[in-house]
C-alpha cells in the first residue's frame, strides 16, 4: 500500500527579523554599527515589507499533522523555498523524508508547490513556464505545476506520474471584475494542465492530479480537466472518511467532503473541498480509502486547510 496526500502548509516560511537593542550608556546621536559577513543572510521582501517566519508554534503544529499521518508520499503548497523545506523535514520532521522537491514558481509571496516522498524521485519537470494560447506574454501558473515521477523503492519500476499545482485564489479581490479575473486565470491554468497531462501520459504511466485548487471539484473552472481534459480522472475525496469528527459547526458542513472553511462577516460558512486528489481511470481499482485529517480549531490547526490523503494499492 502506497499514502498519497496533499497539505496547504499556510505561509511556511523561514525567516528572521533581526533586532539591535542599546546598551545603557549609549545615549542620545550615539552610532552603533552591526555588520554581517557576505552571504550569511538573505532578506526577502513582498510589497516593501519583510518577509517574516511562520510562527513556531502553527509550524510545529503543522508538523505534528504530517507525523500523525505518516504518508509515502506528500504534495506540499505555500513552501517559500527549498532551504525552508529541508530545514523544515530537518528540525520538525525529524528527516521523515529523505526526497525533497521544490522549484522556484511565479509567485510574488514566493509561496511555492513542492513534495515530499520516502519512495524514489525520478524525473522532476517545473511548467512555471507554460503559457496559455489566449495570453502568451505571462506564464499562465500563478505558483507552477510541479511534475514527479515516482519509483518503488528498488528503482526498478516507475509506480506514477504526480501533478502537484495551486491554482489562482478565489477570494484575492472583493471585486465583481476582480472575481472574474481570477475565475478566468483559474480556468486557463485548467486548459493547460489538461494540454500537459494528455501529453506526458502517452507512456501509459497512471497519474495523480493534486493540490489546493481553490475551487470546488464540480466548478466549471476546473472543468477542462476535470471533465474535458481528453481522459478519465477519479475524484479521489469524494466520499472521504475523516480522522475525527469536526466540531459541531453553525451551519453544519453539508458533507465530508472539505478542506477549507471561509466565512465572510454577517454570511454563512462556506465549507469546499480545495484540496483534491484526482486519479487517472488506471488506478481507480487500485483506490482503496480516502481520508482528510480534519481540524481541532475552527480557523484550522496551523493552515487553514486540512489535509487529505488517498490511499493505493500499488
Amino acid at each position: 500500500m502506497i499514502t498519497i496526500g496533499t497539505f496547504n502548509l499556510n505561509n511556511l516560511f523561514s525567516r528572521f527579523n533581526f533586532q539591535g537593542e542599546l546598551p545603557a550608556e549609549a545615549g542620545a546621536g550615539s552610532n552603533i554599527s552591526y555588520s554581517f559577513a557576505p552571504g550569511s543572510y538573505r532578506v526577502r521582501t513582498y510589497q516593501g515589507a519583510l518577509v517574516k517566519g511562520k510562527e513556531l508554534k502553527d509550524t510545529q503544529t503543522v508538523a505534528s499533522r504530517i507525523k500523525e499521518m505518516n504518508l509515502d508520499i506528500l504534495a506540499l503548497q505555500e513552501v517559500e523555498d527549498i532551504d525552508t523545506l529541508q530545514q523544515f523535514n530537518r528540525e520538525h520532521l525529524g528527516r521523515m523524508y529523505p526526497y525533497q522537491v521544490l522549484i522556484e514558481g511565479n509567485d510574488t509571496r514566493f509561496i511555492d508547490v513542492a513534495l515530499l516522498s520516502r519512495l524514489p524521485v525520478g524525473p522532476v519537470t517545473s511548467w512555471r513556464h507554460a503559457v496559455h494560447p489566449d495570453e502568451p506574454s505571462r506564464p499562465v501558473f500563478s505558483r507552477d505545476l510541479l511534475e514527479v515521477e515516482i519509483w518503488d523503492q528498488s528503482r526498478s519500476r516507475k509506480l506514477l506520474r504526480l501533478f502537484n499545482t495551486h491554482l489562482k485564489s478565489k477570494f484575492e479581490t472583493a471585486s465583481a471584475d476582480g472575481q472574474a479575473d481570477n475565475d478566468l486565470r483559474r480556468t486557463r491554468q485548467a486548459e493547460v494542465i489538461a494540454q500537459i497531462v494528455k501529453k506526458r501520459m502517452g507512456d501509459g504511466t497512471p497519474f495523480v492530479i493534486c493540490g489546493d485548487m481553490n475551487d470546488s471539484p464540480g466548478s466549471p473552472c476546473l472543468a477542462p480537466f476535470v471533465k474535458n481534459g481528453g481522459f478519465r480522472l477519479v475524484n479521489a475525496m469524494a466520499n472521504p472518511n475523516e480522522t475525527h469528527p469536526p466540531k459541531k459547526y453553525t451551519p453544519p458542513p453539508p458533507s465530508k467532503a472539505w478542506t477549507h472553511r471561509y466565512k465572510e462577516t454577517g454570511k454563512d460558512a462556506e465549507y469546499t473541498l480545495y484540496d483534491q486528489i484526482w486519479l487517472s481511470y488506471s488506478l481507480r481499482t487500485k483506490h482503496k480509502e480516502s481520508w482528510i485529517h480534519r481540524r481541532n480549531s475552527l480557523g484550522g490547526d496551523g493552515s487553514d486547510h486540512d489535509p487529505a490523503w488517498v490511499v493505493l494499492d500499488l
